[in-house]
C-alpha cells in the first residue's frame, strides 16, 4: 500500500486587507524584535491554535481548516471557482507562504509551477536557468546535463535556449517552465492553472507528460485546473474548495459532477415579447428557445432513457437569405458533444421557427447545455446564442448491476448480438 507522501493538517490562512505590517512603525518593530530576535509569538496577529475566530472587518480567510492526504504517486486534481483558495493552498504546500494555522508534512523534493517562469532569473538564458533550478531541486550538474536534451525538445525552443527569458514570449516561457519542472525529476509535483498560456498542443503534451511522471514513474502530482476535463482525464482523486473551506474531496469524475451541478443554472425555456428585448444583432432576433422532455415514462425526471425536443423561433431581419441553424450540445465540462445542421432553407422577413428532437437512451447522465448558431450560405454566422438552454441527465440502469460512472459521452442503445454456438472442443492432451 502507497504511503503518505502529502499530510495537511488543519490548514488556514488569515489576510489583513488593505494594509501591511500593524499601521505603526514603532509597533511594526517591535513585532519584528519579539518574533525573530526574541523568538515570542507575535503580539498583534496570534490567533488561538485550537479555535478559529470570526474574522474581522478589515481581515478575511482564505482558506480553513483544511485537512486532507495524498498518496505516493497519487494525482490530486483541485478545483473551485476564483476566490477560492487554490493557489494559496499551493503556495502553502510549497513553502511559500506560511500559513496562519496548521501544518504541512512531506517528504521528497517538490518542484512547483504556480506562475509563467516560476523560479527563473529573466536575466539569464534557457540553458542557465535550466542548471540554476537542477539545482535548487539537488541534482548534480551531470544529472541535469543528462536531461538536457530531452528538455529543450519537450519545450520546442531549440534556437532560443541561448537566449536570455526576459525575451521569450508568454507562451515560451511556459513551455520551459514546465518541461523543467517535469523533466527533473521531482517526488512531488505541484502545477497551478499556468498551461492556459500555452496552446492546445503544448496543453496536451503537458496533460500527457503529467499522467506519464505519475503512472510511470510514481511520482505525486497536485494539479489545479478550471478545466473539469483535464481534471477528469489526469487525477485519480479532486479536492473542491469553495470559499476557503474543504466542500468535497473524492474520485474525481464523483467531485466534478458535484461541483458543475452547483454551479449550473437550469434553464429549460425563454421567452421575448418585443425583439427589441430579445437576444440578437439587427440580423437575427430570437423570440422564444424551450427543451421540451418526453416525460411520460420517467416521472418527472428527465434521464438518460428521455427523448428531449428543442423548439425555437427567431425574428429574420434579412430579405431573401439562406439560412441554417447549427444546434451544439456541450456537457458542462466542456466537451462538444454533438454539432448538427439543419437543412438550408430560403427564408423571407420575418419569423424562423425550427424543431428538433434528441431520442432517448443517447445521452449518458451529466449536465448539458444547448448553444444556437444562426448562419447564412452555411459558413457566414449571423447570430451565435450562447448556452441558450440548460439541463441535467439522470442515470437509469433498470435491473443491471453494474454502479460505477457509465463510460463515455453518449450511452446510445444499438443493435448488438451476442450467442453460443453449440459446438463442443475437442482437446487432445
Amino acid at each position: 500500500m502507497a504511503e503518505n507522501i502529502i499530510q495537511v493538517e488543519r490548514i488556514s490562512k488569515l489576510y489583513r486587507l488593505g494594509t501591511i505590517g500593524t499601521g505603526s512603525f514603532r509597533q511594526d518593530l517591535q513585532h519584528w524584535w519579539n518574533l525573530y530576535i526574541l523568538g515570542k509569538k507575535d503580539p498583534f496577529f496570534h490567533l488561538d491554535n485550537t479555535v478559529l475566530p470570526n474574522a474581522q472587518q478589515d481581515q478575511i480567510w482564505a482558506l480553513q481548516d483544511i485537512n486532507f492526504e495524498v498518496k505516493q504517486g497519487e494525482s490530486l486534481g483541485i478545483i473551485g471557482s476564483n476566490g477560492s483558495g487554490k493557489s494559496t493552498l499551493l503556495k502553502i504546500i510549497s513553502r511559500i507562504v506560511k500559513p496562519t494555522m496548521g501544518t504541512v508534512k512531506g517528504k521528497g523534493k517538490v518542484s512547483s509551477l504556480l506562475e509563467v517562469g516560476t523560479g527563473f532569473n529573466k536575466e539569464l538564458t534557457g540553458r542557465e536557468n535550466i542548471f540554476i533550478s537542477g539545482y535548487i531541486l539537488g541534482m548534480s550538474k551531470a544529472e541535469v546535463a543528462a536531461k538536457f536534451d530531452e528538455i529543450v525538445a519537450f519545450s520546442g525552443i531549440e534556437e532560443f535556449v541561448d537566449t536570455p527569458v526576459k525575451r521569450y514570449s508568454s507562451g515560451m516561457y511556459v513551455r520551459l517552465a514546465f518541461a523543467v519542472a517535469a523533466h527533473l525529476e521531482p517526488d512531488i509535483l505541484i502545477v497551478d492553472e499556468v498551461l492556459a498560456v500555452g496552446d492546445a498542443d503544448f496543453q496536451k503534451k503537458c496533460l500527457g507528460k503529467m499522467r506519464e511522471v505519475s503512472q510511470s514513474d510514481g511520482r505525486t502530482i497536485l494539479f489545479v485546473s478550471h478545466s473539469m476535463q483535464a481534471i477528469n482525464t489526469l487525477c485519480d482523486r479532486a479536492l473542491w474548495l469553495n470559499k476557503g473551506t474543504m466542500k468535497e474531496i473524492g474520485p474525481s469524475t464523483t467531485v466534478v459532477n458535484k461541483y458543475i451541478a452547483s454551479m449550473q443554472k437550469l434553464q429549460l425555456q425563454q421567452k421575448w415579447e418585443t425583439s427589441s428585448l430579445a437576444p440578437g444583432n439587427d440580423k437575427i432576433r430570437f423570440k422564444q428557445v424551450e427543451l421540451i422532455p418526453h416525460l411520460e415514462l420517467t416521472e418527472g425526471i428527465i434521464d438518460v432513457r428521455t427523448p428531449l425536443t428543442v423548439k425555437f423561433q427567431f425574428w429574420n431581419l434579412l430579405e431573401e437569405v439562406s439560412i441554417n441553424v447549427g444546434l451544439v450540445l456541450f456537457s458542462y465540462s466542456g466537451d462538444c458533444i454533438f454539432d448538427l445542421l439543419s437543412p438550408a432553407t430560403v427564408c423571407h422577413k420575418g419569423i424562423v421557427e425550427g424543431e428538433c428532437t434528441i431520442p432517448g437512451n443517447l445521452l449518458n447522465d451529466g449536465s448539458y447545455y444547448i448553444s444556437l448558431h444562426v448562419a447564412r450560405d452555411v459558413s457566414i454566422q449571423l447570430y451565435y446564442f450562447e448556452e441558450c438552454l440548460a439541463f441535467d441527465v439522470e442515470d437509469y440502469r433498470g435491473n443491471l448491476n453494474y454502479f460505477e460512472k457509465w463510460w463515455g459521452a453518449v450511452r446510445p442503445q444499438l443493435p448488438f448480438r451476442l450467442e453460443n454456438k453449440n459446438i463442443r472442443l475437442q482437446l487432445s492432451i
